[in-house]
This record gives structure tokens, sequence and C-alpha cells, in this order.
């Protein structure tokens, strides 16, 4: 039971530490989405910086004077989409091994100054019987949430 629980929380630790690397430790707060619904895998991940809620391609926008700039290229960003959806497929072959369901989603938040993981997860379907909806646009809808209620 705990061996499967740590393992659990090392791969969400590597999600979070992947997404903290994309903007050299230099947030207040972490976001991941990570979605696996009927063999797709998909994330999004995003910021709060300098109190503004931020997404992962947008981090220059809320820079104040003098802050280093990030690299914001695409080969970063799909380098940390690669891992995190590396990182839910290990998920998914760990909950195969030890008889768990598997989420269908996770949430992640991050607090970098308290060290605090907050984590979501469901277990049934969310966009897959949605005839227009993808894990993007859930993706998006939380990204609003968050923003809109300062999560």
């Amino acid at each position: 039971m705990k061996e499967f629980e740590d393992k659990f929380s090392e791969l969400q630790s590597d999600m979070i530490a992947i997404s903290m690397e994309f903007v050299e430790d230099r947030a207040d707060k972490v976001y991941v989405y990570a979605s696996c619904e009927e063999g797709i895998i998909s994330s999004r991940f995003f910021y709060l910086i300098n109190n503004k809620y931020v997404k992962c391609h947008k981090v220059n926008d809320v820079l104040e004077d003098g802050d280093e700039r990030y690299d914001v290229s695409r080969e970063r960003q799909f380098m940390v989409l690669r891992i995190i959806c590396e990182d839910i497929e290990k998920v998914k072959v760990l909950c195969k091994e030890y008889e768990r369901d598997m989420p269908t989603e996770m949430k992640l938040i991050y607090d970098v100054k308290s060290g605090n993981l907050k984590a979501e997860y469901k277990y049934d379907l969310v966009y897959t019987n949605d005839a227009i909806k993808t894990a993007g646009h859930i993706a998006d809808e939380w990204f609003e949430e968050v923003k809109n209620n300062n999560l």
C-alpha cells in the first residue's frame, strides 16, 4: 500500500518539478492538468507569477522590470508536455500493477512558498462522451476557474 502511494506521489512530484524547471523555479504556484481517458493522454501546465495567472507560453508577459526572460520556445514547451505525458503513462502502468483505478483526470496545484501540493482526482469520464469537448477544453476551463477564483 505504502509503496504504491510513494511511487504515485513521486510521479506527481516529477510533473511539478519539470514544470518548475520550465520557469527556472521562478513561480508562486504551478498548476498541472493531467488526463488519461479511453487511451488518450493529455496534459497542460500553467502558473501564478507576480500575482498573475498565465499559461506557459505567456510567462514573459507577467515579468516585472529587471526580471530575466524565460525561454518559452516550442521545444521547451513540448519537452515539458512530453515528460508529463510520460509520467501519466507511468501512473497508468503503476495503477495496473497494483490493481488500482487509474484517475481519468488529475489537477495538481503546487504552492512554491509553502511547499504544499494539492491534488484533485476524477475517475469518471470527463470529456470522452462529450460531442465537442476535448482534454484541452477541460484544461482551458480549469485555467479560467483558477484565474477567476484565485485558487
